[in-house]
């Protein structure tokens, strides 16, 4: 990928976030939409109309270039160190996971406990911890890719298995919008692996409508967690029952 590719890459994930359209950038610069749209395809910028367009959106050009190349270095995974520091404090788990979500850091606090001096001490440590930058005016920005996940055995995973799993299987998952769905079956290892790639498929999936779904107002977004798991099992009445 080239710097241009990057660059407008970066362009279109921020107005993503922000919920801005080729439309809102075209009334910004007085321009007509189609003309915006060719520029962002033509990847032929102006410096002037970059400006235009980082001011429109909150930023400067030295954060938009911070960002382009903070998209190519993001983490993908954190230390168990930086788990252990993460989970050691409930409101920074909180503030942690809510801007993992893209939540602003006005939006925390009008919902959660939290005062902004409160708030500000627990995003200087995520930034400490290299999970997001913080920026001037209070802004977030992450520093973990797509397809960021916890390790495997590591504290954020127990503390889930210990603490969280319980209360999530505490429904009867009869609402509209859950489901519980449990099957057993005998399977080949290729049938196995095949399993496995649709599994790793919808987890992807799950993310990139995750990211689509930024675009609109917090209030028009709803906490949903999709649990999947897969493990070779036998019910302990049967195991009692083997010759």
């Amino acid at each position: 990928m080239t710097e241009a590719d990057q660059l407008v890459s970066t362009l279109k994930k921020l107005l993503k976030i922000q919920g801005m359209t080729y439309r809102d950038v075209a009334l910004a610069l007085k321009l007509s939409e189609p003309s915006v749209k060719r520029i962002f395809a033509s990847k032929r910028f102006t410096v002037e109309r970059l400006v235009q367009i980082c001011n429109l959106l909150g930023f400067t050009l030295a954060e938009l270039s911070k960002e382009t190349h903070a998209g190519q270095t993001r983490l993908s995974t954190l230390t168990e160190k930086q788990e252990r520091e993460v989970i050691s404090d409930p409101r920074l788990l909180l503030v942690a996971v809510c801007a993992l979500n893209h939540w602003t850091m006005d939006e925390i606090v009008e919902l959660y406990n939290l005062n902004v001096p409160e708030c500000i001490k627990y995003l200087l440590q995520l930034d400490r911890l290299r999970i997001i930058d913080l920026l001037p005016g209070n802004r977030i920005r992450l520093n973990v890719s797509r397809d960021f996940d916890w390790l495997p055995s590591g504290p954020i995973r127990q503390y889930f298995l210990n603490k969280g799993l319980s209360d999530f299987l505490k429904s009867d998952f009869a609402s509209e919008d859950e489901v519980m769905t449990f099957v057993h079956g005998m399977f080949t290892d290729q049938a196995r692996a095949q399993i496995l790639d649709e599994m790793r498929k919808l987890r992807q999936k799950f993310a990139e409508l995750h990211e689509t779904s930024l675009a609109a107002p917090l209030g028009k977004r709803r906490g949903l967690g999709l649990l999947l798991s897969m493990r070779g099992w036998e019910p302990e009445d049967f195991i009692k029952l083997r010759r």
